[in-house]
């Protein structure tokens, strides 16, 4: 049982040793009484161990500031702890403490902090820039600035040793005229007596040389004693100025200069300070939240992460995976200990603060830094310090005016503000080294040029790097973009694609616009329809097909009641019979069908019409069909011709209603979306809406609104401004601009509010549209210039064919049916006449006539008609018979003699009828017994 035991605790131990070698410490002593170096110290490692199997892990100890005996014991702790280096700690006496211990033993010690004296035999490493390059960067920033006279202003002595490049500059072999003051700020926390004496010196340029504690505090009491107006000029040196809130300062009119080691806007930055924030909050129990504001990274916390991040890298590359078992109770040194130093010293990473690399005395004395300004708009960077180069100037500066009332602009220069959007601004395409503005080509750059040539000024043009024309912040209550620059007074005018807005009048001053424009809506070019199997139908509208068989059916049936009322029309079907029993009509229903539609095809038929009112109504039929078929044929070749296309929509109505799953949406911040957002349409409201809650539909450029309106993985519409559509459907083929203007606005060239130049920049604009210039300015660059043209002919051929409507052949329908009106008429006129003569020859009156001629027209149906008054002739086999044929009405079949000459004299029936074989078909006895009640 025994043995068990110690078996069981000799695993127990054994995985406990392997557990502690496999973790590689890094120890810190911080004591700067905040959490803020610690979780810059956690988030650095937690950085360095991402993706490692065997990761680095953390151990603080904290101090109170500046107590040595904890110092010593943390770091002996650390040492015991088998700590592979020990970072910190921060304080000036605690540091020199642990410091010796460090290089007794020889165990790496990395520092972050300014330190005077430093020796290349000890065990630590410095990443922060040695005092004399650092002096140096100020050294040359006042020689750019050209100052002669100046007063040095620093807070304690540990502070000179980053004034030596300075204060030797006064020294008398090298011939330089310089004065210069130096004077130390007094104890305590207030300054304005040692400030005042220094006003009345006269000296109006300073540089300052204090902790950035104190840095508000001078500033504000500098301000209070009178030194911070247009005549005064400050150097700061702490590299944390940039921390600093300048709210107070900005409009003062004091030139104030600084410097940073990194950009606060940098994403790496901003992720780094959301992580120590996250960090803060959970040591101190999420007591303390947002311990660093946006801008608020000092640089100590930055080189704490560079350090973390350069030592683990020497660590790695060196493939040390425990420490020197070293403490603080033994003689014995760490025997890798001066190597990881020595290796640390030799290589370079790319950290927070810039390239941190070390020169042959172990000092990081090669460092490049900013150089700031204190502006209306905030800092600005102003130029940049290097070992190698100096101070090299990063801004263009604006030549003062010469007359600030002044409206001629004869002799001046300006800086002229652009964007690189095509066609207005442009990179020339040139194999030759371009400078200045011979670099640049387009629509604005040539307006600017015509301008400059007519007012007689010079101009340099300065690109708007991101591209942000420029839109107001409510929150902020500022303007970005272009337009902060022209409100700043750093630049004099900007020309781009720029929209006059009512929010940007209200902000700067706007030339006459040189361009007038509405938005509109840019989306795929419609699709071409399949072909038709029933296109034959296309020519005409659903009503004029409705409309024409109307017509056809109703002449038909008038025709076939024409026939029955013509007298004419009814015609002896046996010519050798002088007195027939009937009579026969070639305009049965069916013949009348046949006849119109033997018309309609063009083909006609074996039926010709007698009678007068037939006649009139025949021709009246064939006019109608001569100009149906014709209209008809003409369209037909129209429709089979011209491309028929799909409009998936037409309209911005259509838009907003997203057919087919339509997406659509306009540049992020433009005045495309600002006109939607401001409009009291209900239309456009629902279609700000939309865009408002959708904003991955939004674009950062109209170029990425051109390539998703383009892409074949997405149904998308680009709303934009008309011209800049015009100028993409110019270069690509398979978009169009779709619907019309939605307002109306025009581009106009911005500057300064209340400018004196904007009356004579509006009237040079208005001279160059009076002679028809800047319509040639467009042509060129839209439809000739980089790849204009393109799609000039890309529609030919195709088109929208339209049915024809009843509008368009109403007039024959009209001709038709007064035609038909009149032929009724006749052939009502006709069958009067015709009772009339019958009724005086056969001595009956000419009522009875007329009813009994009524009563058989509308009671009867067919084509054979009894003769009611026959005259006996004597000839003919049949005229001996009439009272024996009148009293043989059930007689079934008549005589062979009276369908013989029928059949016998077929071919010499009257040449009018041609329907003989339905005439005998119905011509038989039983029919005329039939017949013979109406007689």
């Amino acid at each position: 049982m025994k043995s068990i035991r110690i078996a069981l605790r000799c695993f127990v131990t054994l995985c406990f040793l392997l557990e502690i070698q496999g973790e590689r410490t890094l120890g810190a002593v911080i004591d700067d009484g905040t959490f803020l170096l610690t979780a810059a110290f956690n988030v650095a490692v937690t950085k360095a161990s991402k993706d490692q199997e065997n990761p680095f892990v953390p151990n603080v100890i904290q101090t109170p500031p500046g107590d040595i005996l904890e110092a010593r014991k943390a770091a002996c702790s650390l040492l015991e702890s088998n700590a592979l280096g020990i970072f910190g700690p921060t304080s000036r006496i605690s540091l020199e403490q642990v410091q010796s211990m460090a290089d007794f033993l020889e165990i790496p010690q990395i520092i972050i902090r300014p330190v005077e004296t430093q020796n290349r035999n000890w065990s630590a490493v410095n990443l922060y820039p040695h005092h004399l390059a650092y002096s140096q960067v100020f050294a040359d920033i006042i020689k750019m600035k050209g100052w002669t006279e100046f007063t040095v202003i620093y807070e304690g002595a540990e502070l000179l040793p980053f004034l030596d490049n300075i204060l030797t500059m006064q020294d008398l072999d090298t011939g330089e005229d310089i004065v210069m003051n130096v004077v130390q700020l007094p104890d305590g926390e207030d300054y304005r007596s040692q400030l005042q004496t220094i006003k009345s010196s006269g000296a109006v340029n300073y540089l300052v040389c204090c902790g950035i504690e104190k840095l508000p505090q001078f500033l504000q009491q500098a301000q209070q004693v009178g030194i911070m107006s247009n005549d005064h000029s400050y150097i700061i040196m702490d590299p944390d100025f940039q921390t600093v809130d300048i709210e107070a300062y900005k409009h003062g009119g004091s030139n104030i200069t600084g410097v940073r080691f990194f950009d606060p806007s940098l994403d790496i930055i901003q992720e780094f300070i959301a992580a120590v924030n996250e960090q803060v909050l959970e040591l101190s129990n999420k007591q303390t939240e947002n311990a660093i504001s946006e801008n608020g990274l000092p640089l100590n916390l930055a080189l704490m992460y560079d350090s973390v991040m350069l030592y683990t890298s020497a660590i790695d590359a060196m493939g040390l995976t425990e420490g020197g078992d070293i403490n603080c109770d033994h003689q014995n040194s760490w025997e890798f200990g001066s190597s990881i130093i020595n290796y640390v010293r030799t290589i370079e990473i790319d950290g927070l603060t810039g390239i941190v690399k070390f020169d042959e005395d172990g000092l990081r004395s090669d460092f490049e830094i900013d150089v700031l300004e204190v502006m209306g708009h905030g800092f600005e960077k102003v130029g940049t310090w290097t070992a190698d180069d100096g101070y090299t100037e990063a801004r263009k500066i604006i030549p003062p005016i010469e007359e600030e009332g002044s409206e001629s602009m004869k002799g001046k220069h300006f800086i002229v503000l652009t964007a690189l959007s095509a066609p207005y601004g442009m990179l020339k395409e040139s194999q030759a080294t371009l400078e200045g503005n011979d670099r640049y080509e387009g629509f604005g750059i040539e307006i600017i040029e015509e301008l400059a040539k007519m007012n007689e000024f010079n101009y340099t043009f300065d690109i708007q790097e991101d591209g942000v024309y420029g839109s107001y912040d409510a929150k902020t209550g500022k303007w970005n973009g272009m337009m902060e620059k022209i409100m700043d007074g750093r630049a004099h005018f900007a020309i781009t694609d720029l929209t006059i807005t009512s929010a940007r009048q209200k902000a700067v001053d706007f030339t006459s616009p040189f361009m007038n424009l509405g938005i509109t809506i840019l989306y795929k070019k419609p699709t071409k329809e399949p072909p038709n199997l029933f296109s034959f139908i296309s020519p005409f509208s659903l009503e004029v097909w409705g409309w024409l068989a109307g017509a056809y059916v109703g002449v038909s049936v008038l025709l076939f009641v024409l026939g029955r009322f013509a007298p004419e029309e009814w015609q002896n079907p046996y010519p050798c019979i002088a007195e027939p029993e009937t009579l026969d009509n070639q305009f049965t229903l069916a013949n009348s069908f046949w006849f119109t539609l033997g018309s309609v095809l063009t083909q006609g038929s074996e039926i010709a019409p007698i009678a007068v009112s037939t006649r009139m109504a025949g021709s009246m039929w064939w006019f109608f069909t001569l100009i149906m078929v014709s209209s008809y044929t003409a369209n037909l070749a129209a429709f089979l011709t011209v491309e028929s296309k799909f409009y998936a929509i037409k309209s911005v109505q259509d838009l907003a209603n997203n057919p087919y799953g339509m997406t659509y949406g306009a540049k992020k911040g433009g005045a495309t979306f600002s006109f939607f957002k401001e409009s009291d349409n209900l239309l456009y409201q629902k279609m700000y809406q939309y865009m408002d809650t959708h904003p991955e539909y939004m674009t950062a450029t109209n170029d990425e609104g051109l390539e998703r309106v383009k892409s074949e993985t997405e149904n998308y519409a680009f709303l934009m401004e008309s011209t800049s559509i015009e100028y993409m459907v110019e270069r690509n083929c398979d978009v169009a601009q779709v619907g019309g203007l939605l307002d109306s606005k025009g581009y106009g060239i911005a500057m300064k509010k209340n400018s004196p130049y904007r009356q004579p920049m509006s009237e040079s604009i208005l001279q160059l549209q009076e002679q028809g210039k800047i319509t040639r300015m467009k042509d060129k660059w839209w439809k000739e210039k980089r790849g204009g043209g393109a799609c000039a002919d890309d529609d030919t051929g195709s088109g929208d064919a339209q049915p024809l409507v009843l509008a368009n052949v109403g007039g024959v329908f009209i001709v038709l049916a007064a035609g038909s009106g009149m032929a009724a008429i006749c052939a009502f006129v006709e069958m009067i006449f015709d009772v009339w003569i019958t009724s005086h020859r056969v001595k009956v009156p000419f009522k009875e006539e007329l009813i009994a001629e009524l009563k058989f027209i509308f009671t009867t149906s067919g084509e054979v008609k009894p003769v009611r008054h026959r005259e006996s002739t004597g000839s003919g086999s049949k005229g001996s018979k009439k009272d024996d044929d009148d009293k043989s009405v059930n007689a079934e079949a008549p005589p062979d003699d009276l369908l013989e000459p029928g059949r016998a004299n077929n071919s010499e029936r009257s040449s009018h009828s041609h329907h003989t074989s339905h005439s005998r078909r119905q011509s038989n006895a039983l029919q005329v017994a039939r017949m013979r009640r109406f007689s």
